[in-house]
């Protein structure tokens, strides 16, 4: 059974920062993509970061991208994503998702961004920052 859970989440106080853990298990996770989406209250799911199965692309929502930092330890099945100068926009639940295993070689260089795309999420993690 695939299961990925978060943690990290809490309370910060604006222009503050937090890191987000995933840890991943049930099958590897090796060369899949990871990725970190948020949902906000009343609004839809979005995308936040990205890094290839291969850990040599990263991608960013536009809203994050200098602050926030995606990085994988595929020996250890984790994916982690450093947020810094919080804002208070940033307030929202954080998943964690894997794509499925590659299809080829060059899959590995993939920085999905749809949740489409991913087929594994975890149960989420709260991240709320106070102005």
């Amino acid at each position: 059974q695939v299961q990925l859970v978060e943690s990290g989440g809490g309370l910060v106080q604006a222009g503050g920062s937090l890191r987000l853990s995933c840890a991943a298990s049930g099958r590897t996770f090796r060369r899949s993509a990871m990725g970190w989406f948020r949902q906000a209250p009343g609004k839809e799911r979005e995308f936040v970061a990205v890094i290839s199965g291969s850990g040599s692309n990263t991608a960013y929502a536009d809203s994050v991208k200098g602050r926030f930092t995606i990085s994988r330890d595929s020996a250890k099945n984790t994916v982690s994503l450093q947020m810094n100068s919080l804002k208070p926009e940033d307030t929202a639940v954080y998943y964690c998702a894997a794509a499925p295993p590659p299809k080829s070689y060059s899959d590995t260089y993939q920085t999905p961004r749809s949740s489409a795309d991913f087929g594994s999420w975890g149960q989420g993690t709260q991240v709320t920052v106070s102005s």
